[in-house]
C-alpha cells in the first residue's frame, strides 16, 4: 500500500505526472493529492492488481517499492520546542508527510556544529518524547561533525548538536545521527512481500546509474505507508527522487528475484 500525497505529486512535476494517473485498489489517495490532480485535468485511472502499474518496463507492481528522499531534519521532544519557540509553543503543520499523523512542521532552526552552520532545517512534527536530527554525511562534512548510521530512535552512543531557534539555543547531548535506510510497510505490506520486523531488504534500482541497496531495515507498523527512506546522498548516487520506485530483489543476503537491467 502506497499512499499518495499532494507533496509526493509536487515532486514528480519536473519529470511529468502520468496522464492519467493509475492507481492500485490498495493505494490510497489523500484528498488534497486528488484535488491537485483534478485541477490539472488529470484523471484518475483505478487498476485492477492484475495489471500493471509500472512507468518502467523494468519493475513490475508487485515487486515496486516508492520512495521518499529524506533531506536533513529535526525531531524537537516538547521541552525543547518550548526552549526554541516559546513557553507553550506548538508546531503549525506546514504540509502531511507519507506516514499517517506525521508532517513537515512551518518552523525551522539552525544547526551548529565545530566547523560549520546549516540554517533553516526543517522540523518534522508532531513532537517526541527525545530531539534526534537527521543529516547526511555530506552534511556531517559541512559541520564537522561525522554521526553514526543508526536507525531512527536508536540514540545511544552518538554525538550532540547545538540547535539555534527564534528564542534561544539548546545543545542537545546527543542525538545526531545519518540515518539508516529503511523501509515502512503495513501490516499487509509486510505480508505480500514476506517479511518481517528487521529483515534486511536487497533492493535495486533502474536508470542510467543503477545501485544495489543490500541492507534497507524493514519497519512494520498498522499505520504505516509502503515507502522506502533513503537520505540525499543515497538518492542522488542513484539519481532517485521522491515519487520514483525501486524494485524488490531479496532479502536477508539472498537475491530471490532477478535483477533487471
Amino acid at each position: 500500500m502506497a499512499l499518495i500525497t499532494e507533496s509526493r505529486l509536487r515532486a514528480q512535476l519536473a519529470k511529468g505526472i502520468p496522464n492519467p494517473f493509475r492507481v492500485n485498489p490498495e493505494d490510497k489517495l489523500t484528498p488534497a493529492a486528488a484535488d491537485f490532480l483534478k485541477s490539472r485535468g488529470i484523471p484518475l485511472e483505478r487498476v485492477s492488481s492484475a495489471q500493471s502499474f509500472s512507468t518502467s518496463d523494468d519493475l513490475k507492481a508487485d515487486l515496486r517499492i516508492p520512495v521518499g528522499v529524506s533531506n536533513r531534519h529535526v525531531h524537537l521532544s516538547e521541552e525543547h520546542v518550548e526552549l526554541l519557540f516559546g513557553s507553550g509553543y506548538r508546531l503549525n503543520p506546514l504540509r502531511e508527510l507519507s506516514q499517517s499523523g506525521q508532517f513537515a512542521a512551518r518552523e525551522t532552526v539552525t544547526l551548529a556544529g565545530p566547523k560549520g552552520v546549516i540554517p533553516q532545517v526543517r522540523v518534522l512534527g508532531p513532537s517526541r518524547g527525545a530531539s534526534q536530527v537527521e543529516i547526511s554525511r555530506t552534511d556531517g562534512y559541512l559541520l564537522g561533525i561525522q554521526p553514526p548510521v543508526r536507525l531512527s530512535g536508536h540514540l545511544e552512543n552518538t554525538p550532540g548538536i547545538a540547535l539555534i531557534g527564534p528564542k534561544q539555543m539548546v545543545m542537545l547531548p546527543e542525538g545526531l545521527i545519518v540515518a539508516k535506510n529503511h523501509v515502512h510497510m503495513s501490516m499487509e505490506d509486510a505480508n505480500r512481500f514476506q517479511v518481517v520486523q528487521g529483515d534486511r531488504l536487497m533492493v535495486a534500482t533502474a536508470g542510467d546509474r543503477p545501485l544495489l541497496f543490500t541492507d534497507v531495515v524493514v519497519r512494520i507498523h498498522e499505520r504505516f505507508s509502503l515507502e522506502l527512506h533513503l537520505d540525499t546522498d543515497e538518492a542522488n548516487a542513484a539519481e532517485l527522487k521522491t515519487g520514483q520506485y525501486v524494485r524488490y530483489v531479496g532479502r536477508n543476503g539472498e537475491i530471490t528475484h532477478a535483477i533487471r537491467r
